[in-house]
């Protein structure tokens, strides 16, 4: 699947004649902001290159040229944003190691969180946070790769990082506990308004700095709680 999915999105970039008109360095980042809004919004079954050229302002042509098909279209939206954030989460790991005194749990919650929660400033990046949270109810052959590609190196670390943090927790434990962080945070980050029904005038999702602490605090509780014997 992931051959033929490679081979749908190369093959029309082998296959280029000319560059056509409105191809410049600009215009790519063009259409990659108005695709990002429209797989958010619509999903990737939803979505159109029709709708992505419209709102971008340009020929499906283009588009084609660039990307050669929806889904390399859509890889490049996701991997654009997702490979950055990663890269992030390294850095801030690697910071955290460096120290003298081991980071507490806390601590790798935090350098975990952080990259993600910067992209709530702007309007593109809480895009790609609707992106991304609905890249777990797409099709697999559309989201595993990527997801893999894009997180499995970075994930992997925080994984090892936590199991040193909490050597008393089983390997099973550690996964399933960072599995359910990542579930928590992208329903948090992800805009979908259930705070401000539920309790408008006591919470302030849009406060960076509320928000932070308040995912902080939950996932590093559920991180740290004692293992529940099995069926207890």
């Amino acid at each position: 699947m992931a051959k033929a999915r490679l081979a749908e999105v190369e093959a029309p970039k082998r296959g280029r004649i000319g560059r056509p008109e409105g191809a410049t360095g600009n215009v790519r980042e063009t259409m990659l902001d108005a695709a990002e809004v429209t797989f958010a919004d619509l999903g990737y079954a939803g979505t159109t290159l029709r709708e992505v050229s419209q709102k971008a302002n340009v020929t499906q042509a283009l588009i084609s040229y660039y990307f050669g098909s929806k889904f390399g279209l859509f890889e490049e939206v996701f991997l654009r944003r997702s490979r950055k954030i990663s890269d992030a989460r390294l850095d801030n790991l690697a910071a955290l190691m460096a120290q003298a005194e081991p980071p507490t749990v806390r601590d790798i919650v935090l350098a975990f969180l952080k990259p993600t929660l910067a992209l709530r400033a702007t309007p593109e990046g809480r895009a790609f946070i609707r992106l991304q949270s609905r890249l777990h109810t797409e099709p697999p052959e559309i989201s595993y790769q990527l997801r893999n590609e894009a997180y499995d190196v970075s994930t992997r670390a925080y994984v090892d990082a936590l199991r040193k943090a909490l050597p008393h927790l089983p390997e099973k434990d550690i996964y399933w506990r960072v599995t359910l962080m990542v579930g928590a945070y992208m329903y948090a980050f992800s805009d979908t308004h259930r705070l401000e029904q539920l309790a408008s005038d006591v919470c302030n999702p849009d406060d960076p700095d509320e928000i932070l602490e308040q995912i902080t605090t939950f996932v590093s509780g559920g991180l740290e709680a004692p293992v529940t014997p099995s069926g207890k």
